[in-house]
């Protein structure tokens, strides 16, 4: 039980175990390579190049299928001898090797504009020049290197396929199971949310929202793994379908929780926007029977979400299922206040989400102790799933040309900040000018505006100077010990890519420390040395913000503007075709446009990040980023829930189309385009409308026609949430918001 325990608590905390497989694949590549140098009895140095060319191979490396990686495998080894020669040639001639530098820095970076391999033998180019420069490369030592070089690669290509292999349908079946995992963590932090005090409320909330945030980032990794991962486009549809249907389930089931607990309904989860509903008392409302059921009802949801698959048929969770699955009815629900019951219906629905996905992922399950109810949503999801039509269209983008394409200016602002480097660099030291230039080059990596490489810059500094104190530490520890310090450097080198992902500023720490001791190894350690590394790379991260912020400059609140523009089209489009769904027009790929709404709004997320960064001076404009943000956010929950339920509408016995809808989405539609217009044009005279109530557009002037029932009553509740959040949203972006025009 323990070790099912931590080995859950691995899948929930590195989804798919890539950081893990991203750790084991560099150190098992640089492992096998200083083993067979040292057999071959290498010199320390050509050990040293054999473990950085190795790491360049093994992490340059990003594409998904098994024989792409092999291609970009082998065309890397002649990218990389080729510039090892040049750099070996190039040593001796100053000004001819800096502006070949220069040169390699600019291809290597306008290579991204070909993909994954065009960026991969880049990175490749780059680094193995800089090893060359590291180690002191000779004409007359190239041999050597070559068998160098030749070896990590194949020591590289060991670790890929051979020590920690990783196909495309293991990893997906990796995130799956992490999905599962923090599933059942958010159910955990919801349980804590019905029990948490005054005191405890806000932690509580928090973490329902980590959670969530945490599940909605897994199962956009799953979206992106479909494609390679599965057998066929059907196989995909369906497991996306499941994976939204219990994103949605969960993220619903948080908010009638907290609905409970307020005074008025809540529509997001975000804690800081203003007029969101903050839980009062101490308990929810209603009788303590009502409560420990609901309690209980949690518990059991978490249990069935994390059941073994040998435990399919046992009679007891078939109980539990069936019961849950009953709150679907309305005869089942416990008697209690309608909040109470909206949980119970919110348990029932979520009951339902867990059962399409274990038969999506599973396969089918045992139905010799289904209940009515149970028979019903197994009904229900076998109709579903006999109309998920897997096909896709792939939506033309404009393609950008010149300066404006964004590797072309990259690659410009990388190529003057990386001559700034050199020349500063020359000036503090004329042997290891490089590392201003590697600083230069790393802060522009995946950044894309002035903001980003600032923040970028200050983090692998703070990282630089304290890997420095930990690299003395270590440094005089393990003195000449050649093969202790390789050892640590391993360790250090697994760390680095542990936490890559989570933080640069741990990521830089774990690199200088290494650094430290490799210069031990070529015994050029000194602490002068470690102050020199510090002062290059402020040198670097200071070229790269001036390349960022003089040349070509893509100002952090354009690059935010375009971002919010996408978005915002993006969630347009998926409100406009879910409402026209829902009010009998024809059927569309909505998923896909929902997961495409996650995707822009993640990338705004990560842009605003210079904005909300703690050290920003601008306190007002980091609190309306992320007060926009938070309303995004909200705006995506709703529309992701009214996509969800349009795309039940062909095969769910109680819910229709109702034209009406279409009159209430049209205001929606509306404003956003006028906020989007003003956002791309502060000089726009488009208006936010607001009027009556959504409910009210939809009343009927027909005697004796029915209103709507509860489904429609659900529908509408996301409409007119979302039109209500489009509106705040216009207000902090300082778009004109008026009354109908009569």
């Amino acid at each position: 039980m323990n070790t099912a325990r931590l080995r859950d608590r691995v899948a929930a905390s590195d989804p798919g175990l890539l950081r893990l497989a991203a750790g084991l694949r560099t150190v098992g590549a640089i492992a096998l390579t200083l083993a067979v140098l040292g057999l071959l009895g290498a010199s320390v140095p050509h050990l040293v190049a054999g473990a950085i060319a190795a790491m360049v191979a093994t992490f340059a490396i990003r594409e998904k299928q098994r024989s792409s990686q092999a291609v970009t495998l082998a065309l890397g080894l002649p990218v990389a001898l080729a510039s090892l020669s040049l750099g070996a040639l190039l040593s001796s001639r100053v000004l001819a090797g800096d502006l070949f530098f220069v040169a390699l820095i600019f291809c290597a970076v306008y290579s991204r504009r070909f993909g994954d391999r065009g960026t991969a033998l880049g990175l490749i180019g780059f680094q193995v020049y800089f090893v060359s420069l590291f180690v002191g490369a000779t004409v007359s030592g190239l041999p050597e290197l070559y068998g160098v070089l030749g070896i990590a690669f194949l020591g590289s290509a060991a670790a890929r396929f051979l020590l920690v292999p990783e196909t495309p349908t293991g990893l997906l079946e990796r995130l799956r199971e992490a999905f599962r995992v923090r599933l059942a963590q958010l159910v955990s932090a919801q349980l804590q949310l019905l029990d948490a005090g005054p005191e405890e409320i806000d932690e509580a909330l928090k973490g329902v929202r980590e959670g969530t945030a945490r599940l909605h980032e897994t199962a956009l990794m799953i979206q992106g793994r479909l494609e390679e991962g599965t057998s066929d486009a059907a196989a995909a549809r369906l497991v996306q379908r499941r994976v939204a249907d219990a994103e949605i389930a969960a993220e619903r089931l948080g908010l009638l929780l907290l609905s409970a607990r307020s005074a008025e309904r809540a529509d997001t989860l975000t804690l800081h926007l203003p007029g969101a509903p903050a839980p009062r008392a101490g308990r929810m409302p209603g009788r303590d029977e009502a409560m420990a059921r609901v309690r209980r009802d949690l518990d059991a949801l978490r249990l069935l979400v994390l059941r073994p698959a040998a435990a399919r048929s046992s009679t007891a969770l078939s109980q539990i299922r069936n019961r849950l699955l009953g709150y679907r009815e309305e005869e089942n629900l416990p008697p209690a206040p309608p909040a109470v019951q909206d949980v119970f219906r919110g348990i029932g629905e979520a009951a339902r989400a867990v059962l399409g996905l274990r038969i999506a992922l599973d396969g089918p399950q045992d139905e010799s102790d289904d209940s009515p109810a149970t028979a019903r949503s197994r009904e229900e999801l076998d109709a579903e799933d006999a109309v998920i039509d897997a096909g896709e269209e792939d939506g033309e983008q404009e393609e950008l040309t010149g300066l404006r394409r964004p590797t072309t200016r990259a690659a410009v602002q990388v190529a003057v900040g990386s001559s700034l480097a050199i020349v500063g660099g020359e000036f503090l030291s004329s042997q290891r000018w490089y590392w201003a230039v590697l600083t230069c080059w790393i802060v522009f990596i995946n950044t894309a505006s002035t903001g980003e490489i600032l923040v970028k810059g200050y983090r692998r500094l703070l990282g630089t100077v304290l890997g420095v104190l930990a690299g003395i530490v270590l440094a005089g520890a393990v003195g000449q010990h050649t093969w202790t310090a390789f050892a640590l450097v391993l360790v250090l080198v697994f760390a680095m890519f542990y936490t890559a992902p989570l933080s640069y500023t741990l990521m830089s720490f774990f690199v200088t420390a290494a650094l430290g001791l490799l210069y031990t190894l070529l015994h050029t350690y000194s602490l002068s040395v470690l102050v020199l590394r510090v002062e290059e790379t402020a040198l670097g991260a200071a070229c790269g913000v001036i390349a960022a912020a003089f040349v070509l400059p893509v100002r952090t609140d354009r690059r935010t503007n375009e971002l919010l523009v996408t978005v915002l089209e993006r969630l347009d489009e998926v409100t406009e075709a879910a409402v026209d769904q829902l009010s009998g027009g024809s059927p569309e790929d909505l998923l896909d446009q929902a997961r495409d709404l996650d995707q822009a709004l993640a990338d705004l997320r990560a842009a605003t990040k210079p904005l909300t960064h703690p050290i920003t001076p601008l306190r007002a404009r980091r609190d309306t980023a992320r007060y926009v943000v938070a309303l995004l956010e909200t705006c995506a929950y709703h529309a992701r829930s009214l996509a969800a339920t349009a795309e039940l509408l062909p095969t769910h016995p109680s819910i229709a189309a109702d034209p009406r809808l279409r009159r209430a989405g049209r205001r929606i539609g509306d404003n956003i385009a006028a906020i989007a217009a003003h956002v791309a044009d502060e000089h726009s005279t488009a208006e936010v409308e607001t009027g009556p109530s959504i409910a009210s557009l939809l009343e009927t002037e027909v005697p004796g026609t029915p209103r709507f029932g509860r489904v429609t009553d659900r529908v509408l509740r996301h409409v007119q949430r979302l039109d209500e959040t489009v509106v705040g949203l216009a207000r902090p972006l300082h778009v004109p918001v008026v009354a109908p025009r009569r």
